[in-house]
């Protein structure tokens, strides 16, 4: 890999998570971390999922999931059910709470889009938009070459 082209993609990543408030200790102005709100966006995305899914889905320490799952559970955002078909699996359920969270945040983070790209034409936004799909597909097929 050219030295260049390293040196291109960090600044980007140092441009887009700056601009994005990935750096802050809360994201979108909300009690919860990076890291918190993507699990509480994973939970939502699939219902009564178990942590290895989390685990596999988003490359967390499996510690850290649990103690943030513990974390969930205190401020009653999750719960926990053992699994009917194979008892020693527990499967993760958000609360009314928790939904509410999730949502909250889904909106934070839409507005926060909305404003970052309200400058841009429709024209541009597709663009952008198209080039981030182009980014994740080439990283994607990168990743798959990996597994071979």
């Amino acid at each position: 890999m050219q030295q260049k082209t390293i040196t291109g993609i960090r600044a980007f990543n140092r441009y887009y998570t700056s601009i994005l408030g990935l750096l802050d200790r809360h994201i979108l102005n909300s009690d919860y971390s990076l890291p918190e709100a993507r699990i509480l966006y994973e939970l939502s995305q699939r219902e009564g999922v178990q942590a290895s899914g989390i685990i596999e889905s988003l490359g967390i320490d499996k510690g850290y999931l649990s103690r943030i799952l513990d974390q969930f559970a205190t401020k009653k955002l999750i719960v926990r059910k053992r699994s009917q078909a194979d008892g020693r699996l527990m499967h993760i359920y958000l609360t009314e709470k928790g939904r509410a969270a999730s949502e909250k945040l889904n909106q934070a983070s839409e507005e926060q889009l909305k404003t970052l790209l309200s400058s841009l034409s429709t024209a541009d936004g597709e663009e952008l938009s198209g080039h981030m799909t182009a980014i994740m597909n080439i990283l994607l097929k990168a990743d798959a070459a990996k597994e071979k």
